[in-house]
């Protein structure tokens, strides 16, 4: 792109513009296609940001794209190889749901040169793929309780203010006096 170009050059090099596709197959429910921005998870919004960066998200499940799956043979395979995965891990250990799924789309030609020539590797991807998906869903549950823990110790930070004892404020938040007095003393340390 840039070898029979001076780089250090003041004149501006042309680039082709960029382009960036993401290809969904979590399994929250999304439509065929979006676009996410990057300016959509900054904490402050801004009607121009600096900075923006625009993605297409186009989603493989099942039921989804048919034209993309059909005129991309692999990504459609491989989409595929995930729905049989997820299918079986309904009813099995998740390594057994792995393994039956690649002896399944080697026997009817799904990605079979791929998968035989990769198949530890593939287990092993698809194994930490899905603990990742597990993970991020502890992650986010977490996070929820990590909010209402938040708002636990702003509610009793005011009523504190109000001059209410442990006791009372455990009582009007309905929660145990422990609980209470380790939010304060977490609030104070912190």
């Amino acid at each position: 792109m840039t070898k029979d170009h001076d780089l250090y050059s003041e004149k501006m090099i042309s680039i082709p513009a960029p382009r960036f596709v993401i290809f969904y197959n979590g399994e929250k429910k999304r439509p065929e296609q979006e676009v996410l921005r990057l300016s959509d998870a900054y904490f402050i919004r801004e009607e121009h940001p600096a900075l923006e960066l625009e993605a297409v998200m186009l989603n493989i499940n099942a039921g989804n794209n048919p034209e993309l799956l059909k005129a991309c043979k692999s990504l459609g395979e491989y989409a595929e190889y995930v729905a049989k995965v997820r299918r079986y891990a309904k009813d099995m250990a998740l390594a057994e749901a792995v393994e039956r799924a690649i002896t399944e789309c080697i026997q009817e030609g799904i990605l079979a040169d791929f998968l035989e020539r990769n198949r530890a590797e593939v287990k092993k991807v698809s194994l930490y793929e899905y603990d990742a998906e597990k993970h991020m869903r502890q992650v986010r549950e977490e996070a929820k309780e990590d909010g209402r823990m938040e708002l636990l110790q702003e509610q009793i930070a005011k009523k504190l203010e109000k001059g209410l004892s442990v006791q009372e404020i455990a009582e009007a938040l309905e929660e145990e006096p422990d609980t209470i007095r380790n939010l304060i003393t977490h609030k104070k340390e912190g």
